[in-house]
């Protein structure tokens, strides 16, 4: 018996950690062929987890509420870009300037989270699909106002910043007046090393937050309702009301987290980074160990360490391998897809497990 259980336990501790586990193999395999040195991994790996922690913190709570991955997580990332774009033109630079820009994108993330909430409380059950199209529809929306309204209806007068014709926003706005004001507002270097402290203050004050919350009134609600809606709408709690709430707030949060990874980069993509934003923020959750149902912080730092890690290393391993940089491209692209269609997968037949298992012991069978 004893022997099961821990046959038992060892497969489904590796079916849990499946992902993780692959990408520390594929790291452990890719670091030493890459040829980077210590520092220089060292110093990418905190840029980068300063840069995009924030972001996939912003999914947690729509998972609390039994919502699944929020890929409507974008729409939170325009208004975060519209922000930028405005403050960029209007010259308010440094930490005033992110604020602004926060100040700014938060009633336009409130409405759109309001609006995506609302549709998603009419597709309980298919809220990850219904939230990546209605993606598409508002990043439409976006580049109707950013393409024609920005500079025709919405004053610019930044020369730079219009397209040639006189309205539009050009495709790359410069955002050197806030680049790594928040980063390095603490400067602080061990070994030749650039720790972006400020960064990491304003994401450990969130993860407190988050801690906090879970423990609220609300936190709770939240969680009631993502174990069992019937049950949470039996004991008083309104469900419609909490999963809204749960996804303005992942919203709004999206917004701020787009705003600190610009000002990491110092360059917006007005017309794509909010695409690759949300992508990866999710794939880099689910390589840390988290699934549809669940996450934790731990698999939020796991998982951005982990993806960029491998984001890092794999174009310099692929020109070492078959003289093709190129390719590590290629693949970096492909894991990013392939794992969010990979923890999908394994996330459904696990279902699929616990059903049938409880179908056994409901007869007795087990």
């Amino acid at each position: 018996m004893k022997k099961r259980e821990a046959k038992f336990t060892i497969k489904r501790f590796l079916m849990t950690n499946i992902v993780p586990i692959l990408f520390i193999l594929l790291s452990a395999f890719a670091i030493p062929i890459s040829q980077f040195s210590a520092n220089y991994l060292i110093q990418e790996m905190l840029i980068r987890l300063a840069r995009n922690s924030f972001l996939v913190l912003s999914l947690l709570i729509p998972i609390i509420a039994g919502m699944g991955l929020n890929f409507g997580m974008v729409l939170g990332a325009m208004a975060g870009q519209i922000g930028l774009i405005l403050i960029t033109d209007w010259k308010i630079l440094g930490i005033p300037g992110m604020v602004l820009a926060a100040i700014i994108a938060t009633p336009l993330a409130i409405a759109l989270g309001w609006m995506c909430g609302t549709i998603l409380n009419r597709a309980k059950g298919r809220e990850m699909v219904t939230s990546y199209i209605l993606g598409f529809f508002v990043n439409g929306l976006y580049q109707l106002v950013v393409l024609y309204f920005f500079g025709y209806l919405i004053p610019i007068r930044s020369p730079e910043l219009v397209l040639s014709r006189g309205y539009g926003i050009r495709n790359a706005v410069n955002l050197l007046g806030i680049r790594n004001c928040l980063d390095y507002f603490i400067p602080v270097t061990i070994h030749g090393v650039k720790v972006p402290l400020g960064t990491f203050i304003v994401i450990a004050i969130f993860s407190a937050f988050i801690v906090w919350f879970r423990r609220t009134k609300l936190g709770q609600d939240m969680r009631a309702v993502g174990q069992d809606m019937e049950v949470a709408r039996s004991a008083g709690i309104a469900v419609e009301r909490t999963r809204l709430i749960s996804i303005v707030i992942s919203t709004v949060l999206a917004a701020y987290g787009q705003i600190i990874f610009l000002q990491n980069i110092g360059t917006l993509n007005t017309y794509n980074s909010h695409e690759q934003a949300g992508m990866f923020a999710i794939a880099a959750l689910l390589v840390g160990g988290a699934s549809v149902a669940k996450a934790t912080l731990p698999n939020v730092f796991v998982g951005v360490v982990l993806f960029h890690l491998m984001f890092v290393v794999s174009p310099m391993a692929g020109k070492y391998l078959i003289g093709q940089a190129q390719l590590g491209e290629y693949f970096r692209v492909f894991v990013s897809y392939g794992v969010v269609a990979l923890a999908l997968a394994i996330y459904e037949w696990r279902r699929a497990q616990e059903r049938a298992y409880a179908r056994r012991m409901f007869r007795g069978e087990a």
